[in-house]
C-alpha cells in the first residue's frame, strides 16, 4: 500500500509518500511561507531536489502544487493519484470526541467543523487538506491522526483549569495539548538513541516552530504540556500570544472597541513574535532583522528563548528530575543560536550544552557535553511516519 501523508500547519505544509511494504519514502516535500511568498521543495527518492517558487496564497493552492509534483513526468514518482491506497492527515483538535486516530467519515468531518473554534489557525487548513484530497482522489480512504491523542495520559491535576468544574463537565474546557504526534515520535526516538527503554526515562520534548509546545514525558507517558484548550496557550509563538493574563483580552476589547472575532484574530494572528518584532512570523526573518540591529526583533527572540527556558525548568520540577531534553521541529532542529540561548544557565539541573556539537541543523545528534548529567539532543521529527503507520493500520 502507498500512503500519502498530508500535514497542514498554519503557514506550512509537509508531505510524504510512503510505500508501506517497507516504510520507504518515495517522495517528500515542504511548502513554506504560505500566505507570504511561498516555495515548494520537492524531493523524489534518489533524485535531485526540485524547488518551485510561486505565490501561494492559501493551502488549497499548496496542495494542488504537491499533487502536480507527485505526478509530474519530470520529477514525479507515480503515474497518477490512483496509485495512492490511502491518505493520512494530521488533525490538530478533536476535543474529547477523538482519543485515537480514525477513518474520515461525514460524522468525523462534522466533529472537526465543531472544533474549529478551539483551533482557529489549524483545523481549517486540516479540513481543507481533507476536502482537497477527497476531490482529487475520490473513493480513497482517508485517516485523521490527532495531535491531542498523545496527551490523553495527563492526570486531572495537569489538565483541569481553575474554573468552576461545570466548565469541564458541560463544555469540555480543559487542557488538551497539541503536537502530540511529534512529541510521541521524538520521545521514542531519544530513548532509542540513549539505548534505554522510554519507560525508564524522564524526557522534556521541545517542538519549536511557528507553532511551539513542550511536553513532559514521564516514564513513557505525557504528564503535562504547554498548549491547552486551544493551541493558543503556552509559549509565545509565530502569531499567537501564548500565556497572558485573561483580563488583557477584555481590557483591549474595550480600549480598541473590538468584537469577539476581532479579539480572537488579534491574539491568534497578530500577536506572538510577529506582533513584538513588527517584522514577520518567520523566525529566520526575525533573526536577520536582529542581526541588522532591529531591537524589537531581538526582543522577540529573547522573549521566546526565555519562555522555553522557563517551561523546561518547570517540567523538570513537575517530574522531579529530567534525563533528556530534546529539540525538534523547524526552529528547534535548525536554529543553533536559539538552542544556545534556551540552554544558557541550565547547569543547575545538570544540563550542559556543547557549543561545538550544537553546530548542527536537521540531524539527529546529542549536543550536550560528555559530563552533562542531563543529555540534550536534536532530533528531526517525523510525524508523517507515525501518521502513515496509523493510516495503514486503519485501512488494511
Amino acid at each position: 500500500m502507498k500512503v500519502l501523508v498530508i500535514n497542514c500547519g498554519s503557514s506550512s505544509l509537509k508531505y510524504q509518500l510512503f510505500d508501506m511494504t517497507d516504510e520507504s519514502v518515495l517522495a517528500k516535500g515542504l511548502v513554506e511561507r504560505i500566505g507570504i511568498d511561498g516555495v515548494l521543495t520537492h524531493q523524489p527518492a534518489g533524485k535531485d531536489k526540485v524547488v518551485i517558487k510561486n505565490d501561494i496564497k492559501n493551502h488549497s493552492i499548496a496542495i494542488k502544487m504537491v499533487v502536480d509534483a507527485l505526478i509530474s513526468p519530470e520529477h514525479g514518482v507515480i503515474a497518477s493519484m490512483t496509485e495512492i491506497g490511502a491518505v493520512g492527515h494530521r488533525v490538530v483538535h478533536g476535543a474529547e470526541e477523538f482519543a485515537s486516530s480514525v477513518r474520515i467519515t461525514p460524522a468525523v468531518m462534522d466533529a472537526l467543523e465543531r472544533c474549529i473554534e478551539m483551533a482557529p489557525l489549524h483545523n481549517p487548513p486540516n479540513i481543507l487538506g481533507i476536502n482537497a484530497c477527497a476531490e482529487l482522489m475520490p473513493g480513497v480512504s482517508q485517516v485523521g491522526v490527532f495531535d491531542t491523542a498523545f496527551h490523553q495520559t495527563m492526570p486531572k491535576k495537569a489538565y483541569i483549569y481553575g474554573l468552576p468544574y461545570e466548565a469541564y463537565e458541560k463544555y469540555g474546557v480543559r487542557r488538551y495539548g497539541f503536537h502530540g504526534t511529534s512529541h510521541r515520535f521524538v520521545s521514542e526516538s531519544v530513548a532509542e538513541m540513549m539505548g534505554k527503554d522510554l519507560k525508564d526515562l524522564k524526557v522534556i520534548t521541545c517542538h519549536l516552530g511557528n507553532g511551539s509546545s513542550l511536553a513532559a514525558v514521564d516514564h513513557g507517558k505525557c504528564v503535562d504540556t504547554s498548549m491547552g484548550f486551544t493551541p493558543l496557550e503556552g509559549l509565545v509563538m509565530g502569531t499567537r500570544s501564548g500565556d497572558i493574563d485573561p483580563a488583557i483580552v477584555t481590557f483591549l476589547m474595550k480600549k480598541k472597541n473590538m468584537s469577539v472575532d476581532e479579539a480572537d484574530n488579534y491574539i491568534n494572528k497578530q500577536s506572538g513574535v510577529l506582533g513584538i518584532s513588527g517584522v514577520s512570523s518567520d523566525f529566520r526573518d526575525i533573526e536577520n532583522a536582529a542581526n541588522e540591529g532591529n531591537e524589537h526583533a531581538q526582543l522577540a527572540l529573547d522573549i521566546f528563548a526565555y519562555n522555553v527556558h522557563k517551561y523546561i525548568g518547570s517540567y523538570a520540577a513537575a517530574m522531579n528530575g529530567v534525563d533528556a531534553i530534546v529539540f525538534t521541529a523547524g526552529l528547534g532542529e535548525n536554529s543553533i543560536t536559539m538552542r544556545e540561548a534556551i540552554c544558557d544557565g541550565f547547569e543547575f539541573i545538570g544540563a550542559k550544552l556543547d557549543k561545538e556539537a550544537n553546530k548542527v541543523r536537521g540531524k539527529a545528534k546529542e549536543i550536550s557535553t560528555a559530563d552533562s548529567k542531563v543529555k540534550i539532543f536534536v532530533i528531526p521529527t517525523n510525524e508523517e511516519l507515525v501518521i502513515a503507520r496509523d493510516t495503514k493500520m486503519l485501512c488494511k
